[in-house]
């Protein structure tokens, strides 16, 4: 089991000090400067963390995305958070969470990391095999909204679904052949929204689980969005709705 994780980039490593993630050590690239990183050098020293200056070629292999900005992070492994705890929505907002489908890209799922907390959702939840999960290349993507949003991991989704209705949520899943405009959801209440996989949209046992399927309309030839995209629309939609627009 990993003992350590690594946060990379500027953003991503500010947002963890900001959220009070336990770190261990800052690395930081030799003769780098910018706001950024005096933030960072400034809330370490808060933190009592140490900071440790090398040259880039030692970023470089100590990075796993390749694109760590001059910092890095050595952090406690990802917590996930158990779906119960998400099921009873955030100050006493009725509960709003994305579900992923076995999406497959990293930086897929940082993107909707980044989405979702920025749209108000109260949490994600994925699967815990044959899916991306919070790896660095995650982390990086989503900006800093991974050491925010809480995020779940679930043996089963079809099952994790009926689990979201039987708390009283209404379950819209994004299929390219729903039966109504993502628009005309009513996503007010207690809402679960699910986004398939990259090219294979959802599962047969996770669409029949979903109580309603809506679409998102499309011109041209392009058979669907990328996933990360139609997500977004998704979620600024429920975002839209409940603030009354």
């Amino acid at each position: 089991m990993d003992t350590k994780r690594m946060i990379e980039g500027r953003r991503p490593v500010l947002e963890a000090l900001l959220a009070g993630t336990a770190i261990s050590r800052i690395i930081c690239q030799q003769g780098t400067t910018g706001t950024p990183l005096a933030e960072i050098e400034k809330l370490a020293k808060q933190q009592n963390i140490p900071l440790v200056f090398m040259e880039k070629a030692a970023l470089d292999r100590l990075s796993v995305t390749r694109n760590h900005q001059g910092v890095l992070a050595e952090a406690v492994p990802f917590v996930y958070t158990p779906l119960a705890e998400l099921l009873n929505g955030r100050d006493g907002e009725p509960p709003f969470l994305l579900v992923l489908d076995h999406l497959q890209d990293p930086h897929n799922l940082g993107a909707l990391l980044r989405s979702a907390y920025a749209a108000g959702c109260h949490g994600i939840i994925i699967p815990e095999r044959r899916a991306a999960q919070v790896t660095p290349a995650a982390v990086k993507t989503a900006a800093g909204a991974a050491e925010h949003l809480p995020v779940a991991r679930v043996v089963n989704v079809a099952r994790c679904l009926e689990e979201c209705k039987q708390a009283g949520l209404w379950v819209y899943g994004a299929e390219m052949a729903g039966d109504r405009l993502y628009t005309e959801g009513d996503y007010r209440g207690g809402t679960v929204l699910v986004v398939g996989a990259e090219g294979s949209g959802l599962s047969r046992l996770v669409s029949e689980k979903c109580d309603f399927l809506v679409q998102l309309p499309m011109k041209g030839k392009l058979a669907s969005l990328n996933a990360s995209v139609a997500g977004a629309l998704l979620l600024y939609e429920v975002y839209r709705q409940r603030l009354g627009l």
